[in-house]
């Protein structure tokens, strides 16, 4: 490790101070929420723990905390009963040592835990008529293919209902350590019961070519698909030499005038709560709570094999479970503290993610900068941001989450999407309709990725309204003689049915959500701003099994008043669900927004078209939004950043660049 690259981390059984309500569960309060559960409920061995997570209090009781109180402690737990495929909601009081509720769930069925995929591939690659597809392609050693689960879905077929359903798509090695999906085994599709941990049927469309191009990019074999490493490469170090400018507590997190806690659920991976800014000598808050609600990835093949697919990657899958263990140096780079997660197996047993989250800084530029040509005078600042990210690898993909806080008061969420591309298998010669050739006989098809955003806003206060703010062209004529005028225009959004909205970067399109109370120097209301980046909206027709059941995806913004149960926009259960839930269902109610406790979900989608330059190992692309301060402030935050030290000094002594 070299002297720019240090770390420390917060173990995943340790806390620096006492609870706060809303510190995540420790190894051992895991442990002990499981031990208790199985005493007072005499669980079966057959009953899988899908997700154990913090009990998180009510709002009011987590806002009314002063340091020093006591903090009941309790967890909230999923559970699947294989013997009957019932599903079940626990809480467990920890303080108090027994179970506080139970309850089952009929007609739902939890995610899909990495354990069951594990299973799933086992029993895929053990039965007869898998192996008989495989040899009707040539191929007699299993042990170099690989199976993928994915999340069946809901198409209304009768036979599959109340069955706890995967579907398997496979792929070849030629080695141990070969690039899989650079090798399709097309055509065949098993179905399994994941209760049962059975093959129901393997279906056989017909042999096409496996490809034999060779797609691998990990380092020792670098030779076979590219050229040798550039050498004209020379090191870039970032070094703190006094240290970072962060402080640490427990999960709670300070850095320059920003105070805000961090937590880490199986489900949404990190989630941030109460976001708030120092200014005159408060903290005053803007976010309650801040997560990844749902994703989903949908495909655009319309053949039998592949119109399937479409992965709610957090509802379906839970990106927490699926976190990075991150590397010092590659994921991460400079000076870096870590925080473990702590998830759990389905027999319940901890198990801890280590180095999951990451907090770091990062020099970003230029902050603010005016010379002033009159005086030979130049004011410059460098921007630095604080980063908190964390990975997660669902099947073929990375997603990487980073949340980022500015010094000019600005949020920002980007996502980074690399791994590989799904890949299928096409005969020589044929042209796809649907995809890309990327290499010979090799397509990466058309998909999108949808996110949603649940931010739970509480602008100084939580009494807060929305506003969807268009700017418009003056009309030609007396008041606007030369044609060039515009203005902008806030419509508050009052009710949840008005406030489902779409971008428009053609009328400059934002959202204000506004405090209800707050009013800055101008007597106008403090306020911030959600500002769009890249968007776009599913291709999918509303009658697909996709809209139905992703109903989100087709509106970029919803606000909803605050309900405590109201956690995900496709609903709590989106796994084989018909459709409807969440968010269309939520928002039917039609209820007032004004002057109330709101939550904006906010979409954003990233369509791809897949290109040759995304194999074998897919370049990051970059998506997200920022939320940006409106008269929060009486004016630049900004102003108090001291100048950096420069390197070089001109006459006068400013920082020149």
């Amino acid at each position: 490790m070299s002297v720019t690259d240090q770390a420390s981390t917060l173990s995943a059984d340790t806390l620096a101070t006492p609870p706060h309500p809303l510190e995540p569960l420790t190894t051992s309060e895991v442990a002990a929420a499981v031990a208790i559960l199985r005493r007072e409920q005499s669980l079966s061995e057959q009953v899988r723990f899908i997700e154990v997570a913090l009990h998180e209090p009510p709002k009011d009781v987590v806002l009314a905390y002063q340091e020093g109180d006591p903090v009941p402690r309790a967890a909230s737990m999923i559970l699947l009963d294989n013997r009957d495929g019932a599903t079940y909601e626990a809480v467990v009081s920890i303080s108090e040592g027994r179970v506080t509720d139970w309850r089952p769930v009929p007609g739902v069925q939890p995610p899909i835990h990495l354990d069951e995929f594990l299973e799933c591939e086992n029993a895929v690659k053990a039965h007869p008529d898998f192996q008989a597809a495989l040899a009707r392609r040539g191929l007699d050693d299993v042990s170099l293919v690989t199976v993928d689960p994915w999340s069946a879905g809901n198409f209304g077929f009768a036979d599959e209902q109340g069955v706890r359903l995967a579907r398997t798509l496979c792929w070849l090695r030629a080695s141990a350590f070969d690039h899989q999906y650079a090798r399709p085994i097309e055509g065949v599709v098993a179905y399994v019961d994941l209760n049962k941990m059975q093959v129901l049927r393997v279906d056989d469309y017909g042999v096409v070519p496996i490809p034999t191009e060779p797609g691998n990019y990990e380092r020792e074999f670098i030779h076979e698909f590219g050229p040798a490493y550039r050498s004209d490469l020379k090191p870039l170090e970032i070094h703190q030499p006094e240290g970072v400018s962060f402080q640490v507590h427990g999960h709670e997190i300070r850095w320059q005038k920003w105070r805000l806690r961090i937590g880490f659920t199986p489900r949404e991976g990190l989630v941030l709560y109460q976001i708030g800014y120092e200014d005159g000598g408060r903290v005053r808050p803007i976010l309650y709570r801040a997560s990844i609600s749902e994703m989903v990835v949908p495909y655009g093949d319309p053949g039998p094999i592949h119109a399937r697919k479409n992965a709610f990657d957090v509802g379906e899958y839970g990106i927490g479970t699926l976190a990075n263990s991150l590397t010092l140096g590659c994921d991460c780079l400079g000076e870096i503290y870590y925080f473990d997660a702590v998830m759990t197996n389905t027999r319940g047993e901890p198990a801890v993610i280590t180095n999951a989250v990451c907090l770091h800084e990062e020099d970003y530029g230029m902050l603010w900068k005016h010379y002033d040509w009159r005086t030979g005078r130049s004011e410059v600042r460098r921007s630095r941001r604080l980063v908190i990210s964390f990975v997660a690898t669902v099947g073929n993909y990375e997603y990487g989450f980073f949340w980022y806080f500015y010094q000019d008061g600005t949020i920002q969420l980007e996502v980074k999407l690399t791994g590989v591309i799904n890949t299928v298998a096409v005969p020589p010669g044929e042209q796809p309709r649907y995809g890309t050739l990327v290499a010979p006989g090799l397509v990466g098809q058309n998909h999108q990725h949808f996110f949603n955003a649940r931010l739970d806003f509480a602008v100084d206060g939580e009494q807060n309204r929305v506003y969807e703010v268009n700017s418009y062209a003056e009309p030609e004529g007396p008041d606007n003689p030369f044609a060039n005028a515009f203005y902008a225009t806030a419509t508050l959004l009052e009710r949840e049915q008005q406030a489902q909205r779409l971008v428009e970067p053609l009328a400059g399109r934002y959202w204000k959500i506004a405090s209800t109370q707050g009013r800055n120097a101008l007597g106008e209301a403090t306020a911030y701003k959600l500002m769009p980046g890249e968007n776009c909206l599913p291709f999918a027709h509303p009658s697909s099994s996709l809209i139905r059941r992703a109903g989100f995806t087709t509106k970029h913004m919803w606000v909803t008043p605050y309900a405590e149960e109201e956690r995900f926009a496709a609903g709590k259960y989106p796994n084989q669900h018909a459709g409807g839930d969440g968010l269309p269902r939520w928002t039917a109610q039609d209820r007032a927004l004004a002057d109330t406790d709101v939550v904006v979900w906010y979409t954003f989608g990233h369509h791809h078209i897949v290109r040759p330059e995304d194999w074998p190992v897919m370049p990051v692309d970059y998506i997200g939004f920022m939320l940006k301060p409106l008269g929060f402030f009486d004016r630049s935050p900004a102003l108090d950043v001291p100048p950096s030290t420069p390197r070089h000094a001109g006459e006068n002594g400013h920082c020149c660049s």
